[in-house]
């Protein structure tokens, strides 16, 4: 099966890089049987996709007793949609009301504004997918869905499109939808200011927004989205051990 390439960003160095190649070429030839390789994946999870798992897992139990739905906006691969899946189904298994919905563009960056630097990856089409993968996705997260209780009511949901214009439509078209969990992950600032100025009436005290790249000079969008936002100095602005640029904020 022949995989398109895709421009992603790295901070690692060469060697690192050669290491992780070697890393992968295990993985695609690993000897584990098929059906035994699920429950074997931690093989493979190296500290930084652990830490990335460790952290959302934070987050999620600030929200456990928290009314409202997840959001993440800039799923990518949607790997923390299926987590949170799981999550839900760990510390809430019969909250069906605990909706996690995915706003992505499915085909990377539409536009970028003067906001969002001049690194190479700040580009339009970076961090795309490959051609029809939210049809992919949405097997997955049905999948996931499936294994924890009440799998007859959909908990999910993928919308597809440009964030600036999805977000605002999604919320005019359930208008109760109260957001426990909003979590930033598009990197540029038109999206992120966009859609915190459209979920800010839909928040609650509790609610946890969380951030990808925040202070990230290579992406200083994002930062500026917020700071132009809201005052900075009426928030905590907190971090954990776990990721060096991921942060968020609790509104009280």
């Amino acid at each position: 099966m022949n995989m398109t390439r895709v421009k992603v960003n790295t901070n690692a160095n060469n060697r690192e890089i050669e290491l992780r190649n070697s890393f992968y070429t295990l993985f695609e030839n690993c000897p584990i049987p098929p059906n035994e390789r699920l429950n074997n994946l931690s093989l493979f999870i190296n500290r930084q996709t652990l830490s990335s798992i460790l952290y959302m897992d934070f987050l999620y139990k600030q929200i456990v007793g928290v009314h409202g739905i997840i959001c993440e906006f800039g799923v990518r691969w949607g790997r923390n949609l299926a987590l949170f899946e799981s999550l839900r189904g760990i510390y809430e298994p019969y909250n069906y009301n605990r909706k996690i919905v995915g706003f992505d563009t499915f085909s990377g960056f539409p536009t970028i504004n003067t906001k969002d630097g001049g690194h190479d990856i700040v580009s339009k089409g970076s961090f795309s997918v490959t051609e029809g993968y939210e049809e992919y996705l949405g097997h997955i997260l049905n999948y996931h869905e499936h294994e924890s209780p009440i799998s007859h009511i959909k908990k999910y949901e993928l919308v597809k499109g440009d964030a600036s214009k999805t977000i605002p439509k999604y919320l005019s078209k359930n208008p109760e939808t109260i957001i426990a969990f909003a979590y930033f992950d598009m990197d540029l600032y038109e999206p992120t200011i966009n859609g915190l100025q459209a979920i800010e009436n839909h928040l609650t005290k509790g609610s946890v927004i969380g951030f990808d790249e925040l202070n990230d000079h290579q992406f200083p969008g994002e930062t500026l989205a917020l700071m132009e936002w809201c005052d900075l100095k009426k928030y905590r602005i907190m971090r954990t051990p776990f990721n060096p640029n991921s942060a968020y904020i609790i509104i009280e």
